[in-house]
């Protein structure tokens, strides 16, 4: 049996106020720890693009604790991005715009399909247009494309950009991969004629970026390139597989 003394420090422990172990202020505005804000990034007014930009995000992507779709719609004014969250759209219990969004003649589907054009080649002057991401991993946006046949019904279009991404703390699947944020902000730059987007947008990732590089993390190489030179630190699975045998038939792709 336990001593009284230790009934009397259990009974205590019992009391503790648990919302008081959590010491750390947050930001109001992106809801982070304020020693890790990337706020101070943020454009100043936020951007206020004639086009408006829709997340579908995958549920699994809200759970990352170094996500770029906050510093989106941070960055640009209110009521010009909206998040929705599921695994395939439209569905049951989704808001009722979804529908009117993905149906718009002037919704743009930003997806690499077969079918996608060049964002270049759009005619700029019919719009103001409704840009649309699907935010989550390549297997996660593959999925959520292959289940929604709205989606697939779609204007879909692609980036013809090069380079490579800002997001150096976190390994992207390959070379000229971007993340959902510099993605939407390059897309924008096209579609606004105006080069600010990308710019302007990204410096919250910078900050991020900056700050973990600072305090001990070390920029990542993609996926492609771990392969190429052979030092992909995991088992390679059927995906990566072909992707490397891709890589070796195509050493300069």
């Amino acid at each position: 049996m336990a001593s009284d003394e230790n009934s009397e420090w259990n009974f205590e422990m019992c009391n503790i106020d648990v919302d008081q172990t959590d010491a750390r202020q947050k930001c109001d505005k992106c809801n982070r720890p304020i020693v890790v804000c990337w706020c101070i990034g943020l454009a100043k007014p936020p951007l206020e693009p004639k086009c408006n930009v829709v997340l579908l995000q995958h549920p699994a992507e809200e759970k990352r604790c170094l996500r770029t779709a906050p510093m989106l719609k941070l960055g640009l004014a209110p009521g010009k991005c909206h998040i929705y969250k599921g695994r395939r759209f439209p569905s049951q219990g989704h808001d009722p715009c979804v529908e009117q969004i993905l149906s718009s003649s002037n919704s743009l589907l930003l997806y690499p399909s077969p079918n996608a054009v060049p964002l270049q080649d759009i005619d700029v002057a019919a719009g103001p247009y409704t840009l649309v991401l699907i935010d989550g991993t390549w297997p996660q946006a593959k999925t959520i494309y292959t289940s929604s046949k709205m989606l697939q019904r779609m204007k879909q279009v692609k980036l013809t950009l090069t380079g490579n991404s800002c997001y150096i703390v976190r390994t992207q699947p390959a070379d000229g991969c971007l993340s959902t944020l510099e993605t939407a902000a390059s897309a924008l730059s096209v579609l606004e004629r105006d080069p600010k987007y990308t710019k302007l947008l990204v410096e919250p990732l910078n900050v991020l970026c900056k700050y973990q590089i600072d305090n001990g993390a070390v920029p990542h190489d993609s996926k492609e390139n771990l392969l190429r030179n052979k030092s992909y630190p995991k088992l390679v699975g059927k995906r990566l597989n072909r992707l490397l045998r891709r890589i070796e038939e195509n050493p300069l792709s």
